[in-house]
């Protein structure tokens, strides 16, 4: 999806790089370090615990059960709770349905399963355009569905957060929890992307 880059930055924005010069020029902070900490929670780390929610549903039709009716005590199931993540719903996608979520008011997003918001999901252009224009964005982002395929807009809230259940790819019968868990990306569980089997 195209970003502006040369968008002026926000007050907050411009305070954190304050902040950040200053803690980098009294040699309290190595910025290499902090950008691999930052992807590490956003790539790695949090995305991981949803990553394992996903396997589990696809490996175990009772606990899918439990987690499409009560999506907060599911996830909790497995150890995945907090802050950003108290009230949690989650939905499937299907050969059908295709759902991808946005939070049009700010960016709320489920921490405790997908770690932190990446930057493009907090953008104005996602926030307003995933709602007018879903399939747009999506093509954008790489995916394109089929005319027949209904896509639907969840907009999260301060008191609620969504959580995309990616259809399962072919080909991955037998697989392990494990092996599935590794396949499962953030972008999948926002619903901008499927998830596929690396080679095919």
């Amino acid at each position: 999806m195209s970003t502006n880059h040369n968008r002026p930055l926000s007050e907050v924005e411009i305070r954190v790089k304050a902040l950040e010069s200053l803690l980098v020029e009294k040699g309290l902070i190595d910025p290499a370090a902090v950008d691999a900490l930052i992807d590490a929670y956003e790539h790695k780390i949090g995305p991981r615990n949803g990553a394992k929610v996903v396997a589990r549903a696809w490996t175990d039709p009772d606990y899918k059960q439990r987690l499409l009716v009560d999506g907060t005590k599911a996830i909790a199931e497995l150890g995945f709770s907090g802050v950003q993540g108290e009230d949690m719903v989650v939905i499937e996608n299907t050969p059908q349905v295709h759902n991808v979520l946005v939070c049009t008011l700010c960016s709320c997003y489920p921490w405790p399963t997908l770690g932190l918001p990446p930057v493009w999901y907090k953008s104005a252009p996602y926030r307003s355009r995933v709602v007018s224009e879903p399939r747009g964005v999506l093509q954008e982002f790489g995916l394109e569905l089929a005319d027949s395929v209904q896509v639907r807009v969840w907009d999260s809230t301060a008191e609620l957060r969504y959580m995309v259940l990616p259809e399962r790819p072919a080909g991955t019968e037998g697989w392990t929890e494990d092996a599935l868990a590794e396949l499962v990306t953030r972008d999948a569980m926002i619903g901008v992307t499927k998830v596929v089997v690396p080679g095919k």
